[in-house]
């Protein structure tokens, strides 16, 4: 063979060459399938092959099913977002191939790559809790129950962290909860500093577990740690990350539907995150009709308590003003006692009783009937909360979000803009979505009266029904 070889002329043996080379390189990658393991997750098998020379032609070659499977290696595919989970390795290499894929090579000392691959964040002990997994996460003790999820405080058996464990009970005559499914479905593609990190899910015959990361109180519990309204400087930290939430969730075209001080997390350094997805809706365009029984009774718009089924993302931005006023005043803005009847005349009482002139289009509003409510003209908000007056430009930001008629809301995007945040520093408007605000040097939160920063105790919400105040 090697004759005839040399008794080619130049050109014909370096074809051959060629020929044989990309001969080798197909089978070599032949032997790459993409496969999906027990866990629903897609994997790549990976053949170990070992080279005798630098230019492959003497590769050992075997097909794919020949090999035994504990000379296979698996590797997980991942997404290319930061994984909280992900335990720290320094000496891991990442390699994307074309088809997104993350294959993990160690290196040694000499800076020489080992063809041995490891399973991507898992532990390589087949008895190792991995991720994913019931037994992948210890309880520690119960924060919450409500209608049909309980949640605990739980510690990850991979790495140690503490989270916080949405345990959905399962009828097996009704199956999953659609709010569960609703929730998991948009926490899974929302990354962001001010919106709570699904880490997990786990399902079993029994239960539904969505794995948060765990923080450690709601703004419910911090304002009732610090009655009479709380810090101005903390109340705009708060506002600010709320906003930010916000405006990164509208972008996408989700309503969170259920704001309220419950619903909203405090970590110990004063990180404010959105939770409790459950009647979050991603809003198709243009807009459909939705349920009306939406967002606590405190918190829900006129437009909704009059049986208004058309709404967008004002809808949130009417909470966020109640929030607001509520943090400075440290009282509810409107608490209706009784029913919407009365939810609405204090709402009115303030902002005064809506016509056709002040909200075109109100007297089509399924509950809206003149006669029964009492004629109110509007006041400047500082009459109905003073501490409004104490902050420069704090009442005309809650009275362009405390709007009647809903086009007039301010957007979160615009609310970021109002000049009542013009003495924070300007990069926190640079900020990337997954950059907490306390980032940037000098942003702190201020020790509230009475106390120092630390005052939070358990988190009793991830979900809906699991506050202890009802309203």
């Amino acid at each position: 063979m090697c004759d005839l070889l040399d008794s080619q002329p130049a050109g014909e043996k370096k074809l051959s060459r060629m020929k044989k080379l990309r001969r080798t390189l197909s089978e070599s990658f032949g032997r790459i399938a993409l496969k999906k393991d027990d866990s629903g997750f897609d994997e790549i098998c990976v053949t170990k092959m070992s080279t005798r020379n630098c230019q492959g032609m003497d590769s050992v070659i075997k097909p794919l099913d020949t090999i035994p499977e504990d000379k296979k290696v698996r590797v997980q595919r991942t997404q290319s977002t930061f994984d909280p989970f992900e335990k720290p390795n320094n000496q891991v290499k990442r390699v994307h191939s074309e088809n997104n894929a993350c294959i993990n090579f160690k290196t040694s000392s000499t800076g020489k790559e080992s063809p041995k691959i490891r399973r991507h964040s898992s532990p390589s002990s087949p008895t190792s809790p991995k991720f994913g997994k019931a037994d992948s996460y210890e309880k520690l003790e119960k924060l919450g129950e409500g209608s049909y999820a309980t949640v605990y405080k739980g510690k990850s058996k991979v790495n140690g962290k503490l989270v916080a464990l949405k345990v959905i009970r399962l009828q097996e005559e009704e199956g999953t909860p659609f709010t569960a499914i609703r929730e998991a479905s948009l926490l899974k593609g929302l990354k962001h500093a001010n919106i709570v990190l699904l880490h997990d899910i786990i399902h079993t015959k029994e239960t539904l577990t969505l794995v948060f990361e765990f923080v450690h109180t709601d703004l419910c519990q911090y304002m009732d740690k610090h009655p009479g309204g709380l810090h101005p400087d903390n109340v705009k930290l708060f506002l600010f990350q709320l906003l930010r939430g916000l405006s990164y969730i509208h972008q996408r075209y989700i309503l969170h539907r259920d704001l309220k001080p419950q619903n909203l997390l405090i970590s110990d350094t004063g990180e404010l995150k959105l939770a409790d997805f459950g009647l979050a809706r991603a809003k198709s365009v243009p807009s459909h009709t939705y349920s009306n029984e939406v967002v606590t009774l405190w918190y829900r718009p006129p437009d909704v308590l009059l049986g208004s089924t058309e709404y967008s993302t004002c809808l949130d931005m009417w909470g966020v003003g109640c929030i607001f006023v509520e943090m400075i005043q440290g009282v509810a803005a409107f608490p209706g006692m009784k029913d919407i009847q009365d939810q609405l005349e204090r709402i009115f009482l303030v902002l005064g009783t809506p016509n056709e002139d002040t909200w075109p289009g109100v007297h089509s509003l399924p509950h809206f009937k003149p006669e029964r409510f009492t004629q109110y003209s509007a006041k400047n908000l500082r009459q109905a909360w003073n501490k409004l007056s104490y902050v420069n430009h704090a009442e005309d930001l809650a009275s362009k979000l405390l709007q009647c008629f809903p086009k007039n809301r301010l957007s979160a995007q615009a609310a970021l803009s109002h000049e009542y945040f013009s003495d924070l520093p300007p990069r926190l408007w640079e900020l990337t979505d997954m950059s907490s605000i306390f980032s940037v040097p000098n942003v702190r939160l201020q020790p509230e009266a009475g106390e120092g920063m630390k005052v939070f105790g358990k988190n009793n919400i991830y979900g809906k029904g699991l506050s202890n105040i009802k309203h």
